[in-house]
């Protein structure tokens, strides 16, 4: 029993360090904009749907009693926030930023507002915000496959962090077994494709590295 627990005490402590490793390479980019000024080469998306899904996140284990869930969630929708104010503060076309921010917002109103008042069963109601989450977060680790084509294509990996690679791939490889502990589909199953897609960002690491990169200038084409 006490074996147990300090198992799932350290498998517990992974998945806070490994997750909060992963959100906080977003600092590189929060000390670029700062030393420039400008938001040159930051994506804007990825700060906001990551933000998204921490406070989706943060939601089911507030419900399902996971303090896990809620300590890296809440740490997590706090730097998500930080980057998108100081993304805010330098991007030249707030408009548009602001118009993705308020839909995406939005959006999350109106799914909070159905699973906390017209889903009164605590279970279902459980049930249901954790499969959004999971369809979410699949969708998150899916979305960058375009960008993968894209270096197949022009043989560069000159667009890929590897400090994120990796530390994607520990978040996802102790979530996995998190869930895999508690025998919730809705943390394990979702977290297996960011195993899957930071194996093949290694591999394409391997294939093409970025000291012998020759083409990058297509990747600004």
């Amino acid at each position: 029993m006490e074996a147990g627990g300090v198992a799932d005490s350290l498998l517990s402590g992974a998945c806070v360090l490994f997750t909060l490793g992963m959100f906080s390479t977003g600092l590189s980019d929060l000390r670029h904009m700062r030393m420039t000024r400008r938001v040159d080469n930051v994506q804007f998306l990825p700060f906001l749907t990551t933000d998204v899904n921490n406070l989706s996140w943060l939601s089911y284990g507030t419900l399902k009693g996971d303090w896990t869930l809620i300590v890296v969630n809440a740490v997590g929708a706090l730097l998500q926030s930080l980057y998108i104010l100081v993304y805010l503060h330098y991007c030249p076309r707030k408009q548009a930023v602001l118009l993705q921010t308020a839909a995406l917002l939005g959006v999350l109103l109106l799914g909070f507002g159905y699973f906390w008042l017209l889903v009164p069963n605590t279970e279902a109601r459980l049930q249901q915000l954790g499969l959004f989450c999971s369809v979410f977060t699949i969708s998150m680790y899916l979305s960058p496959l375009a960008d993968l084509a894209k270096v197949i294509q022009t043989k560069s990996t000159q667009r890929l962090s590897f400090s994120l690679t990796i530390a994607t791939l520990l978040a996802s490889a102790s979530w996995t077994l998190y869930g895999f502990r508690l025998r919730d589909p809705y943390i394990m199953v979702p977290n297996l494709p960011g195993i899957l897609t930071s194996f093949i960002r290694l591999w394409l690491f391997w294939k093409y590295p970025q000291a012998q990169d020759r083409n990058y200038q297509l990747l600004q084409t």
